[in-house]
């Protein structure tokens, strides 16, 4: 599988947020077969491996001043190379829309995992899909905290 960068609409969607983060903030997720617009921020972790910054739009919901973000991969076997880059350095930065952000990543458990969960599925229902073709695999809630 390409890097997740190298997908051709990926790659389109992170240029179109450096240089219009308002318009990307905003993506039209038809064009991957989704539902229409869905509101996406810009994460960059450091990867595990190379060092150097990664960055990807994902599907996010608020929960206070925190971001949510969902590791699905679709419903791949394995984590998405970000999640397995902030489980290495959890210090991120987000771009949500123009907005930057320095944040600090954590997975969510318990009752908090399942309230934010069924939040993003509201959001994006193919989350529940992703959950039954991820088989074993539990797709895990991820909380950007804004680093204090």
């Amino acid at each position: 599988m390409p890097n997740f960068s190298e997908i051709p609409w990926i790659a389109r969607h992170i240029e179109l947020y450096r240089t219009d983060p308002e318009k990307a903030r905003l993506w039209d997720s038809s064009i991957a077969g989704g539902p229409g617009l869905l509101p996406t921020l810009l994460l960059t972790t450091t990867g595990k491996k190379s060092g150097e910054p990664r960055s990807s739009p994902l599907i996010y919901g608020e929960a206070g001043d925190a971001y949510v973000v969902i590791a699905s991969k679709g419903g791949m076997p394995k984590h998405p190379l970000w999640y397995v880059n902030l489980e290495a350095n959890p210090r991120c930065e987000l771009m949500v829309g123009a907005k930057r952000v320095a944040a600090r990543a954590r997975v969510a458990q318990g009752a908090e995992r399942d309230r934010l969960w069924k939040q993003m599925v509201a959001i994006y229902p193919p989350y529940e899909e992703y959950q039954q073709r991820a088989g074993a695999r539990t797709i895990p809630v991820v909380v950007l905290e804004p680093a204090r």
